[in-house]
């Protein structure tokens, strides 16, 4: 690892955080993710409880709440807390509620959702401002299935101040045919061209948003060049750690990810075992530069 991306870790590491009251917060790394405890997600939660977990949100990226016993209802009632959740056609999706779709991997899964590092629905003029799966089955081996989460916050002050400029001028295209590659795609699937560097719109800060999941192509460079700057940023995540934290599921786990400046990976290490989870999320704004 270079001296500018040491120093870019220490920064953040280094982040002065108050205290919290209301709940606990055991951050996984120094970089992203917690551990969310003292809180029961069935029950009403009080304002300061609710505050203190979107200030955890905003920073760590990424939050674990475990020992959760949730009705699909209760659930979505958390999810709406911090925005209109998304409806999916009930021809879409596995089940007959469109505001829940049910992730499941079992011996008949040729493949499962998530297998490469990707932000979610990137190829939307507004994609979603954050998920949260609920995990009710875990492989029943004991182990596998772990996610891998990145902060994309980081991996742009990994980055020099030269190619950062540069790339903030930069424009991508995002497909929503690449995930299909191979199998026979849905028709009108949507195909939207983002800035390469994006600004939260809750914290302003600077955010690479290009992903191995959905981004074909820079707008502004030739084939070639394109090819060869997306593979180094789609490197950078892949085999840099220290962007990273990894959840490891339990039953009963609800991970709620910030979309606006992760990247994530679901590892598919439990074939022919099974996992079963649900997923809520909520509606996002158009990236900004």
């Amino acid at each position: 690892m270079d001296q500018l991306a040491l120093k870019a870790i220490e920064r953040i590491a280094a982040e002065k955080r108050a205290p919290y009251q209301r709940i606990t917060v055991d951050r996984i790394t120094p970089i992203i993710g917690a551990e969310i405890g003292g809180v029961d997600l069935s029950q009403p939660l009080e304002d300061a409880q609710l505050a203190e977990i979107r200030r955890a949100f905003l920073e760590n990226h990424v939050l674990v709440f475990r020992d959760q016993h949730l009705t699909v209802e209760e659930h979505k009632a958390f999810g709406r807390l911090f925005g209109e959740l998304r409806a999916l056609p009930v021809e879409d999706i596995d089940g007959d509620d469109p505001e829940l779709v049910v992730i499941r991997a079992n011996a008949q899964s040729r493949y499962v959702a998530g297998e490469t590092w990707h932000t979610d629905g990137t190829a939307d003029l507004a994609p979603s401002m954050g998920s949260m799966l609920y995990v009710k089955e875990t492989p029943a081996i004991g182990t596998g299935g772990d996610t891998l989460f990145a902060n994309m916050h980081l991996a742009i002050e990994m980055l020099s101040p030269t190619m950062q400029q540069f790339l903030g001028e930069l424009t991508a295209i995002h497909d929503g045919a690449i995930p299909w590659k191979g199998y026979e795609a849905p028709a009108n699937l949507p195909k939207t061209e983002h800035p390469v560097v994006v600004r939260h719109p809750e914290t302003g800060r600077k955010s690479l948003f290009v992903n191995s999941g959905f981004t074909s192509h820079i707008v502004q460079l030739s084939g070639g060049e394109s090819q060869v700057l997306l593979n180094m940023l789609f490197d950078l995540v892949a085999r840099e750690p220290s962007l990273s934290c990894r959840v490891r599921w339990a039953p009963n786990t609800l991970v709620f990810w910030d979309n606006r400046c992760t990247q994530h990976h679901a590892i598919w290490d439990y074939f022919p075992h099974s996992r079963y989870g649900e997923r809520v999320t909520i509606l996002g704004t158009q990236p900004k530069a």
